[in-house]
């Protein structure tokens, strides 16, 4: 399954950083797989944060975007 828009929500936005969550039935490791949410990268920036609710596992990332968006466990 891909992405879906209608999974993706805002939970805050302030100073030009977001909050987000996605929620899917799909396991976490196809969820943060890079460019998993490339159809949204125009909305996305380096430094926000998602909140994601996998089939398997519930999981806080960070998202970096550059030619894609790929998105990586906080340090």
């Amino acid at each position: 399954m891909a992405f879906q828009n209608k999974n993706l929500s805002v939970i805050a936005y302030a100073n030009g950083f977001t909050l987000w969550h996605y929620a899917a039935n799909e396991t976490l490791e196809t969820i943060a797989a890079a460019s998993y949410f490339d159809g949204v990268k125009t909305l996305m920036n380096t430094g926000d944060i998602v909140i994601i609710n996998a089939s398997d596992n519930t999981s806080i990332k960070k998202i970096a975007v550059s030619g894609n968006v790929t998105v990586a466990d906080l340090a």
